[in-house]
């Protein structure tokens, strides 16, 4: 089971760094072009410009809040890679939350219940495995 807790900390970590690239790719392309066309369109009609800070605002918001979302994603990666029992329980929320997420999300979450659910994990949770140290060379 020892594979399947490094893959499922690796797979966290990545779907969170993606959630975090989706969240700048929208800040970037939708920043630009909203406010790039709400800018354009104040030269004609000065009372655009009242769209310029709601627009920046909601996008604001819906950036932090894609970015606030796949943190937790890549601190239970990394505790699992790292055998934290905290990590564990973390993960085993976001597995369950991530079945409402289909069809990516359903298929990791059902690897994440039954990797982490597994009572062979769990004791390796208890007693996490030996880290292996580099041979020294004389």
């Amino acid at each position: 089971m020892q594979d399947h807790v490094r893959i499922l900390g690796i797979v966290h970590i990545v779907f969170g760094l993606i959630g975090i690239c989706v969240a700048f790719l929208m800040l970037v392309i939708f920043g630009v072009g909203t406010l790039g066309i709400a800018g354009a369109a104040a030269q004609e009609d000065p009372e655009a410009l009242v769209a310029i800070p709601i627009v920046a605002a909601i996008l604001s918001f819906v950036v932090f809040f894609i970015a606030l979302l796949s943190l937790p994603g890549i601190l239970a990666g990394w505790g699992l890679l790292n055998y934290k029992p905290w990590a564990r329980i973390l993960a085993i929320v976001l597995s369950a939350l991530n079945l409402l997420s289909v069809p990516i999300g359903t298929v990791i979450g059902a690897y994440g219940l039954w990797v982490l659910l597994n009572t062979e994990t769990e004791r390796l949770f208890l007693s996490p495995p030996a880290k292996p140290t580099p041979p020294v060379v004389s």
